[in-house]
């Protein structure tokens, strides 16, 4: 059996969206931007800014969306405008290292957050975040109605747990705090060295905005995909937008500038200023929303490899669907294997992440670019929605997305170029499956020929 459910409503695509965006980036990379730029106005720009091209890359996807209301969402994108290499390196690459490693970084973050209340050895740490793994693969085992009642519950207690945050700055702190940030802000140095910090934060920025596509993947289980697949991008993408303009506001109004760039738990510290306990509060807030934000990842990537193996691109026992809850049990739990191997070799997040980043927008923006190959090769194709101020928003996201990638290859050359070698890894793999699908297609016509 290989078909799946269309049981996913607009409002869970949506919870998806949002709950994939607000992970543990907004917690954490605060802090390092304002290492960067010094004063709270060109903070909040480049958090603008971020969120911007955030939308212009949702405008985009939206698009691609409505056109092929398919599991397995940028892979069948990638095949569709590249030919079938370029969709099985993406499906290639993501399960070995990118989607796999975020799983497991994610993993490694909750049992890290975890440990500021439990204390935990490190081979502790390693056995909680394989078990929070194996937990989450077993839910997301079960229809996926269940899954989406799950993300609505998480993301709900998310968007409650930040709102909280928000409220403390916005009710309880002081406009004071921010007007001293701006009368300290230094305003020395060139030009050019004020675009350069902006470019690096905006890095941080663009990590804690990334993952909206991932809603894509679960189009082949959307009820009415062509409508509300880019629906829910582009909502999900500008309730993410407001969210974190205004927890940026509300850290600025309990803590300065410098008192953000000297700290590392930027909530904690931040809640801990009007609310007693506020460390512990923030801390149980971060593992709940790294725990939702795995779950999520769990649910949507193992549709990648689904769509691979119907292909006959990947492994046939991906394929399979469970007989009971209709869900591609098989992918989910070879992903999780998978997951859970990089948790145990690799052991902290930072190893993890810092392999995972640059070959993942670099395929996001491969992929931006077939909106226009679309438009030319299928002008007549149906497009319940289409981009918002094309070609302009497209292209913006695509220089946004090339300035990144230069800037990683750039700072990061040793990360960058292990992705590309593990791309090119990929090669001998697509060759092998691609002459096992040949050799299965002479079968098939030779036994129908003898018919």
């Amino acid at each position: 059996m290989t078909k799946l459910r269309r049981e996913l409503s607009a409002y869970g695509l949506t919870m998806i969206v949002i709950g994939t965006l607000i992970g543990s980036g907004i917690y954490l990379t605060p802090s390092q931007i304002a290492g960067q730029l010094s004063s709270p106005y060109t903070i909040l720009l480049v958090w603008c800014a971020g969120g911007l091209i955030a939308l212009a890359g949702a405008f985009t996807f939206a698009e691609l969306g409505s056109m092929f209301p398919k599991t397995g969402g940028v892979y069948v994108y990638l095949k569709e405008a590249y030919g079938p290499l370029a969709g099985f390196l993406f499906g290639w690459i993501s399960f070995t290292i990118v989607m796999t490693g975020i799983i497991a970084a994610l993993a490694i973050a909750c049992t890290n957050y975890l440990s500021f209340i439990l204390p935990l050895s490190p081979t502790a740490k390693s056995l909680t975040a394989v078990a929070l793994i194996a937990i989450l693969t077993l839910i997301n085992i079960f229809r996926v109605k269940v899954a989406e009642m799950f993300t609505n519950i998480f993301t709900g207690m998310k968007l409650v747990s930040i709102s909280c945050v928000i409220l403390a700055g916005l009710i309880w702190g002081s406009g004071e705090v921010f007007q001293q940030s701006v009368q300290n802000t230094s305003t020395t140095g060139s030009s050019l060295n004020v675009l350069s910090a902006f470019g690096l934060a905006l890095i941080g920025v663009l990590w804690s905005f990334g993952g909206w596509q991932h809603v894509t993947y679960l189009s082949g289980e959307a009820k009415n995909p062509q409508k509300n697949v880019p629906l829910a991008i582009v909502l999900g993408v500008m309730t993410v937008i407001a969210v974190y303009m205004l927890t940026n506001v509300s850290y600025m109004r309990l803590l300065t500038v410098q008192e953000m760039i000297q700290t590392d738990s930027i909530a904690a510290d931040a809640v801990s200023k009007v609310i007693p306990f506020g460390g512990i509060a923030i801390a149980v807030i971060i593992i709940l929303s790294v725990f939702a934000t795995t779950f999520i990842y769990i649910l949507t990537t193992p549709r990648i490899y689904f769509a691979m193996a119907l292909d006959g691109m990947f492994f046939k026992s991906m394929a399979r669907v469970h007989p009971k809850h209709n869900t591609p049990a098989n992918a989910i739990i070879i992903q999780s294997l998978w997951a859970t191997m990089l948790v145990l070799v690799w052991g902290s997040f930072e190893a993890v992440i810092t392999y995972v980043v640059f070959i993942g927008w670099l395929f996001i923006m491969i992929t931006a670019f077939t909106v226009f190959i679309f438009r030319i090769k299928r002008p007549d194709a149906p497009r319940p929605y289409r981009t918002v101020g094309y070609p302009l928003t497209p292209i913006a996201f695509i220089i946004a997305l090339v300035l990144f990638i230069l800037n990683t290859l750039i700072r990061n050359p040793f990360q960058a170029g292990v992705g590309i070698a593990l791309t090119v890894l990929g090669l001998p793999f697509y060759f092998y499956f691609r002459r096992k699908k040949t050799a299965l297609k002479f079968q098939l016509e030779a036994a129908e020929a003898d018919t």
